[in-house]
């Protein structure tokens, strides 16, 4: 599932193509994606896109605002005509729109498609002032990069019961990290991820924390990993899954030491480690 990265990197290319222009028409091809009504937003122009951990919010200047999460294989690809000399992904299709395009919002000038081969992903349609009341937004945990200091982390991980990785993956306690970076930050880290998290030390915990910032930071340099159907707006793949520290590289050599990289079932996720350099 794509995380902070991806949808930062994702949110970055809606606010430098769509911001300013106005949504003229929206073509729903799969009526069980879209909640609310897109009528509510012909004619109203786009002010801001933001992001709240995995998910997106883009504001309109008529008191209405578009909320989504893309899940396991969303994506918004835009196009116009300078965009249109940009070669798309074959994780989008041969061409736009296809059969797993499922939303068209038709702009004053420009195009975004949403794709969902899944069809896993939401997208909603709601008053701004009523965005404060929706689960996914007033649940989430603190975010890196924005309001989880490292005092608020070492306060939530010290509190903690159970083995740290799938406490760094929960969207309640701290949110933006999924499967991805909380493999590698927790290999650059050097912690076992079947590890208790009350048994992880003060000093663990900063490196820990220093480390998920690396790697997201990582993550947002190469604009995301495109593990499935991962896509930047203008439809071409990232480039972090050419960099993973240990997700996704089971049996290969560790970057380390060369043991084979191990992997279990954590927490009800593919978890990958070196049993030699992770404790």
């Amino acid at each position: 599932m794509p995380e902070l990265p991806e949808v930062e990197t994702i949110r970055l290319g809606l606010q430098k193509y769509i911001v300013g222009k106005t949504i003229k028409d929206v073509e729903v091809r799969l009526k069980k994606i879209v909640s609310g009504d897109p009528k509510d937003i012909i004619g109203a122009k786009v002010v801001d896109v933001r992001r709240f951990g995995k998910g997106l919010v883009i504001d309109l200047d008529n008191g209405y605002s578009i909320t989504s999460h893309i899940k396991l294989t969303g994506q918004f690809v835009y196009r116009d005509s300078k965009t249109a000399k940009f070669k798309i992904s074959p994780k989008v299709g041969k061409e736009i729109p296809n059969k797993f395009t499922h939303v068209i919002f038709k702009l004053d000038n420009g195009i975004v498609y949403y794709n969902d081969v899944r069809q896993f992903g939401w997208i909603k349609i709601i008053q701004s002032s009523k965005l404060k009341d929706q689960s996914f937004f007033n649940e989430l945990g603190p975010e890196f990069f924005k309001d989880l200091t490292f005092d608020k982390f070492l306060e939530t991980i010290s509190r903690a019961k159970g083995p740290i990785k799938p406490l760094l993956m929960d969207q309640k306690k701290m949110s933006g990290v999924g499967n991805i970076y909380a493999n590698d930050a927790l290999f650059d880290a050097k912690i076992d991820p079947r590890r208790s998290a009350k048994q992880i030390s003060d000093e663990e915990i900063k490196k820990l924390y220093n480390a998920i910032l690396k790697v997201l930071k990582k993550g947002l340099e190469q604009g995301g990993a495109s593990e499935l159907n991962y896509v930047n707006v203008l439809g071409q793949e990232g480039g972090y899954q050419n960099h993973f520290l240990v997700y996704g590289r089971e049996k290969e050599p560790c970057r380390v030491c060369k043991t084979p990289i191990q992997k279990i079932k954590l927490g009800g996720r593919g978890t990958y480690f070196c049993s030699k350099c992770q404790k």
